[in-house]
């Protein structure tokens, strides 16, 4: 018998699988809805945390996880037929974890489906503060505001007055390293891929400049043209040719920050950086990092991120789409910037 809430009950569950691995670019059609029977109780004995999924995150990551990995490292792929995950916000439904109780509001890795099985409850963190809208924790109070946090703080410490560069301003992290460098008091220019994005990046998030690199023939000569003294700080989720460029106008004692390179993702083979001797002779500091490694720094960078959000020095943009069907093509989107800010699903209403 199939009922529509509590737990305990048997309900029907919606979930997106992956059909196969993911060549080239993502296309909707790699992935396929199915519905199947849950009942929503946690196993006897389990320390599972059972959730009704309320949002879910689309990141790139999803991307390189449904691609054929062969060398695995901090990614592993997803298996051909098994359920799609990402972050999401959800409400505690059943819990054998002593640290998460029924009706609690967390956020963490879940499935792309309507209700949640964590075996890993300590991927899960509990939300405190609900003055917010939820989605943020997927967003600016979630990991990828706390890529932004550590990364512009913990591997660039700014100084007023100094350059940044970043190289995808209009992503979830992006347009909040670029709101958090002028805060600091920094000279802020962004990239991104549209006129429109480029305006907001402007007029809404308060950069001092902003470029189209689908429009710009000369990259060099571009980040020249804004930074004609050269950048002190990159912040760079693009790799490639832009960094390759980047490399050219970087200041002496000048340091990159990376978390991510979307430019290569779905290429064959990863393109070639040229001017890696500008490292040496710019005395540069180049450093990737993972956020997962500084979530002990998560009360931190609440306790710092709350304030600014409560009194409006930070303005967080969302692009929202509807109901769990909506995932595949909000994945798609991610890879033809076609989204305008963070990229969220509601997959349920309260």
């Amino acid at each position: 018998m199939e009922t529509d809430g509590g737990a305990g009950n048997v309900v029907r569950n919606k979930k997106l699988m992956l059909k196969d691995y993911i060549k080239g670019y993502p296309k909707e059609s790699d992935l396929h809805l199915t519905t199947e029977s849950i009942e929503l109780k946690v196993p006897q004995g389990s320390n599972a945390v059972l959730v009704k999924v309320l949002y879910l995150s689309i990141d790139p990551y999803q991307y390189i996880r449904s691609t054929k990995i062969e060398k695995p490292g901090y990614f592993s792929s997803y298996s051909p037929g098994s359920v799609m995950a990402s972050y999401g916000v959800g409400r505690v439904l059943e819990s054998g974890h002593s640290d998460f109780q029924k009706g609690d509001l967390v956020w963490g890795t879940t499935g792309w489906e309507e209700y949640s099985l964590i075996t890993e409850p300590e991927t899960l963190f509990k939300i405190q503060h609900s003055d917010v809208p939820l989605s943020y924790y997927l967003g600016v109070l979630g990991m990828p505001g706390l890529t932004a946090y550590v990364g512009f703080y913990e591997f660039c410490a700014a100084k007023k007055g100094e350059t940044v560069f970043i190289s995808s301003a209009f992503g979830a992290v992006g347009q909040l390293v670029g709101q958090l460098a002028k805060l600091t008091g920094c000279y802020v220019v962004g990239s991104a891929g549209s006129q429109e994005k480029v305006d907001l990046l402007k007029n809404k998030l308060g950069f001092d400049e902003a470029f189209n690199y689908k429009e710009e023939k000369n990259l060099d000569d571009t980040l020249k043209r804004h930074f004609p003294g050269g950048i002190d700080i990159c912040f760079d989720n693009v790799g490639g040719k832009m960094l390759d460029a980047v490399l050219l106008n970087m200041k002496l004692n000048g340091r990159i920050a990376h978390c991510g390179m979307i430019s290569q993702y779905t290429l064959d083979e990863p393109e070639g950086i040229k001017n890696m001797m500008n490292i040496i002779y710019k005395r540069l500091r180049l450093e990737g990092f993972v956020v997962t490694d500084y979530f002990h720094l998560f009360p931190k960078f609440l306790d710092f991120m709350l304030p600014c959000i409560r009194e409006g020095k930070i303005v967080y943009m969302e692009d929202i789409s509807e109901a769990l069907e909506s995932c595949p093509a909000a994945l798609v989107g991610l890879f033809n910037s076609s989204n305008l800010g963070k990229k969220v699903v509601i997959v349920a209403r309260e």
